[in-house]
């Protein structure tokens, strides 16, 4: 993998204003905030389209789209996206939806002859026990999670399927491993939010009926990282700018903290005077999950924001607007 240690630049380098951006997925949480990026960089031909105009699971009707919308770079961020309990509950859905949409896509950029494709994936692609931190080349040298191996497999055949085009056709498809996401725009709901934006809904109810003890999922134990989405999204423009290379990278913190610690860390900036109760029947999940960020790092970039300013943040955002993301 070639890594270099160039400064992290203005888009206007290398992107320009009359570039046309597709950006799947804009209405979810990371699509919103990638959007909201390239627009502060004054790169305003953002090219979207809604679930309701194109369903990305269709192919036919994403090479129509392609054909006629004629983008130039494509940040592909949609997918079905759930915590624990959601690829617990529905791994059909969240294979064959991953699966459709990523191929379609893929697929429609290669015939429009797009100049270059930024496809994120999951950290959970990821062997279950694999070291740590975890470095890309590690994929696929262990078993998965079997919590999420619906979700975990459909990403991986996606990062894949980036590398064959690459090979077969010669397109620049690059593949980026994100960690665990947070932020202002997450969906809070109870069956299918991911551990955040779950948690700050268990203390914010908690604290509105009087409740004095709150459920943690699980033992507490296991090791998360959490990458505001903000961050994220600087990390796409910084990408689809900086990056050219056949193998995916990882974009996380390079820091990570247990379930037991993060709960304590919500409680105390939503619901202070609640006690924690751990649900050692429910399972962990993944014992760690820390990504090793050292290319990222040499390329020249690092996240911004804290975890506890940032969860505050979003504390005050769902204050706000409640649950009224359309993520996903």
């Amino acid at each position: 993998m070639r890594v270099g240690t160039q400064s992290h630049p203005t888009m206007s380098q290398t992107l320009q204003p009359q570039d046309r951006i597709f950006v799947t997925g804009h209405r979810g949480l990371v699509g919103s905030h990638v959007v909201s990026r390239l627009h502060a960089a004054g790169l305003g031909n953002v090219l979207s389209a809604s679930r309701e105009q194109l369903d990305l699971r269709d192919g036919r009707a994403v090479e129509s789209w392609f054909a006629e919308a004629k983008p130039d770079y494509v940040i592909h961020t949609a997918g079905k996206v759930g915590g624990i309990g959601a690829n617990i509950a529905e791994p059909v859905d969240f294979c064959y939806d991953n699966l459709l949409i990523q191929a379609t896509v893929l697929r429609a950029a290669w015939q429009s002859n797009v100049k270059k494709l930024l496809y994120l994936a999951s950290s959970c692609v990821y062997p279950r026990d694999c070291p740590q931190p975890m470095r890309e080349e590690f994929l696929l040298t262990g078993p998965l999670e079997t919590t999420n191996e619906g979700y975990a497999l459909a990403k991986i055949a996606g990062l894949k399927s980036c590398q064959y085009y690459r090979r077969q056709y010669g397109c620049n498809f690059i593949a980026a491993l994100p960690t665990n996401l947070y932020g202002p725009g997450d969906k809070f709901d109870p069956q299918s939010s991911h551990v955040i934006p779950s948690l700050i809904l268990k203390f914010h109810q908690a604290r509105l009926a009087g409740e004095q003890e709150v459920s943690i999922w699980g033992s507490g134990t296991p090791r998360r990282e959490f990458l505001h989405v903000a961050d994220l999204a600087d990390a796409c423009s910084f990408l689809l700018e900086n990056y050219d290379d056949e193998e995916p990278i990882n974009v996380g913190t390079g820091t990570d903290v247990s379930i037991a610690e993060l709960a304590a860390i919500i409680r105390d900036i939503v619901y202070p005077e609640a006690q924690l109760v751990f649900d050692s029947t429910k399972p962990d999940g993944t014992p760690r999950k820390l990504l090793d960020v050292t290319h990222m790092q040499r390329l020249g970039w690092k996240p911004q924001h804290e975890l506890k300013a940032g969860i505050a943040e979003t504390y005050a955002w769902y204050l706000q607007h409640g649950n009224t993301s359309k993520n996903g």
